[in-house]
Formats: structure tokens, C-alpha cells, sequence
């Protein structure tokens, strides 16, 4: 199997575990991942996909690597990382993990609970030190100051594309989207549904000189 042509693409959520029932996570439907996979695969390429806890089938013709922590996403992403041409990190990996977790559920009522947390991995960031010459792409979602927010998480990943939008894209079928460049550009494009955003990223992965 050709390096050439496969894609490795990260999606859904993370959880990370404070007892065997609960956990911290976020609202990441995993959509817009599987909306990249089934996209990547219409135009021929041998797509990966790691893939946290979403309710959703993924696409047919995907390789589905089932993944529920960061740990284990960042993982999988590195042992396949090598293989990849093109890296698209569409997960909204748990910034946070419990720095212990319990074997055993904890007992509602009582005291309350003093939840210590730790910073999970920053998985694009590290897979961004080993890139050569790979295509990375990554997404960011803001609250306020969205592009220049993303605009640092581009430097700061050695990505080559980002995608900018808000948290009300978070399971919807469309949001409002703008794809920064690690050569200064920006395009905004407006509101598009997963797919057609995913058909936008990948022209610019495949075309970048020819996207306006």
C-alpha cells in the first residue's frame, strides 16, 4: 500500500475516565470526521480513521481504529503517522484527564469531590514535530478572537491548514467556517454543510496554489 495515497484522519471525541462510569468530555458528534473520511475516499485514497466514542456508523471503505482517551488516540495516530501522506486532525481531544482514576465507582452524596485534572497530550502538536514533508491539517474551534487564536495554533502545530469555526458547529449539520495557510492566507467560506467543508479542505490539501 502506497504512502502516497492515504490519509489519516482523527475524529470524535475523547473521554477520560474519573471511575469505570464517569468521565470528562465534550459535545464532538464526530460528524465532520466522517464527513473528511467519506470525502478523502471518493477521491481514491486509503483512509484511516481514529476514531473516540460517537454514536454514528463511519463511512464504508474506511480502516476504523476504535480509540476512547487521548492516550490512546495520540497512539494509534503515531503508529500510523509514518504510513500517512496526508494528517487531518478533526478530534476534540479532552484538553484535561483526572490525574487519578478510580477503580471503583464513587458513591454519590457525602463530601464533595475534589477533582484534580492534568493536561492530556497534545496530539497534532507532537505528531507536528515528526512531519517532513506531510500534509497537516487540523481544526480549531473559538470562542472570541477566532483567527488570530487559530492562527497560533497553526504556528504552533506546523500545520500547513486550519480550519476556524465556533462552538455552534458542534453537532450540527453546517457551521461557519474560514480555512487559514501557513503561507498568510484566508478564506472565508461562509456557511457550508460537514461535507462540503471537507470537499473545501481537501481542494486546498490537493491544490493549493489554484484555491482562492
Amino acid at each position: 500500500m502506497s504512502a502516497n495515497s492515504r490519509c489519516l484522519i482523527l475524529a470524535g471525541p475523547t473521554r477520560e475516565y474519573i471511575d469505570p462510569v464517569r468521565y470528562i468530555s465534550n459535545a464532538s458528534s464526530g460528524l465532520q470526521g466522517m464527513a473528511l473520511a467519506e470525502e478523502a475516499l471518493s477521491r481514491g485514497y486509503e483512509v484511516e480513521l481514529i476514531l473516540g466514542p460517537v454514536e454514528y456508523d463511519p463511512p464504508a471503505g474506511a480502516a476504523v481504529i476504535n480509540v476512547v482517551s487521548a492516550a490512546e488516540m495520540l497512539a494509534a495516530a503515531r503508529e500510523r503517522h509514518p504510513d500517512c501522506a496526508v494528517l487531518i486532525g478533526a478530534a476534540a481531544v479532552s484538553d484535561f484527564r483526572p490525574e487519578t482514576s478510580h477503580s471503583s465507582k464513587r458513591k454519590s452524596g457525602g463530601d464533595d469531590l475534589d477533582l484534580r485534572l492534568e493536561a492530556t497530550e497534545d496530539i497534532l502538536a507532537l505528531l507536528g514535530r515528526e512531519k517532513d514533508s506531510r500534509i497537516h491539517a487540523g481544526f480549531a474551534l473559538e470562542t472570541e478572537d477566532h483567527l488570530a487564536n487559530a492562527r497560533g495554533k497553526l504556528e504552533a502545530k506546523n500545520l500547513d491548514w486550519i480550519v476556524v469555526n465556533d462552538a455552534a458547529a458542534i453537532g450540527r449539520e453546517s457551521g461557519d467556517y474560514h480555512i487559514l495557510g501557513a503561507d498568510g492566507s484566508e478564506h472565508p467560506l461562509g456557511r457550508l454543510g460537514k461535507r462540503e467543508l471537507a470537499s473545501q479542505l481537501l481542494d486546498r490539501i490537493e491544490n493549493p496554489d489554484t484555491c482562492s
